[in-house]
């Protein structure tokens, strides 16, 4: 009788958090899946608007760009959320991203009032993407970049860039429930 209603409460539990625990109807950019393996897909993304910040410690960039989307823009225009949210390398440092919704372009989208976050184009391409559950860790990230890696060196599929991390669903999200990615950038005419 006591396992049936510890059962039954854990029941309750899981139906009561789950929709708040995925990404909840949050606007994505969109993509056509042009190749999919057990392993990985291949996704075809046209242009994308981002507001990003590159730093060199990575320390408060989500916040930085959290308070764009708040309001800290020359528009003191609340702007929704989207996913992925993607973070990287390049030469300058690091990089974290927030897809802008599909309503903005280059010419409408807010200007940043803080000189660290910048509106920016990532062009149209294949990337090619991994998906995985559990914890945005590094450890996680590393394990399943490296899976994609060494798949597409076996697949001889040319790599055109670093790594990239893209995470779908807030920090109370159940780990089991997360959708987390790792990609690259591809040369893709198969």
């Amino acid at each position: 009788m006591r396992k049936s209603i510890i059962s039954i409460s854990f029941l309750i539990y899981i139906f009561c958090i789950l929709p708040y625990s995925t990404s909840m109807a949050y606007e994505e950019s969109q993509y056509d899946v042009v190749y999919k393996s057990e392993i990985y897909e291949v996704r075809h993304y046209k242009d994308r608007l981002v507001v990003e910040v590159v730093s060199r410690n990575d320390d408060n960039s989500f916040r930085k760009l959290f308070k764009y989307i708040s309001g800290q823009n020359n528009k003191s225009q609340e702007i929704k959320m989207t996913v992925p949210v993607t973070q990287g390398e390049r030469d300058n440092g690091y990089y974290m991203q927030f897809y802008l919704p599909s309503k903005f372009t280059k010419e409408n989208a807010p200007i940043p009032t803080n000189s660290d976050v910048k509106i920016s184009t990532i062009e149209e391409g294949f990337f090619a993407v991994i998906e995985y559950s559990g914890r945005a860790s590094d450890n996680n990230f590393f394990k399943h970049k490296e899976i994609l890696f060494k798949k597409l060196l076996e697949d001889k599929v040319i790599i055109k860039g670093p790594p990239i991390r893209a995470t779908y669903n807030g920090p109370f999200t159940l780990p089991m429930m997360r959708r987390n990615e790792a990609m690259f950038k591809v040369k893709w005419s198969k």
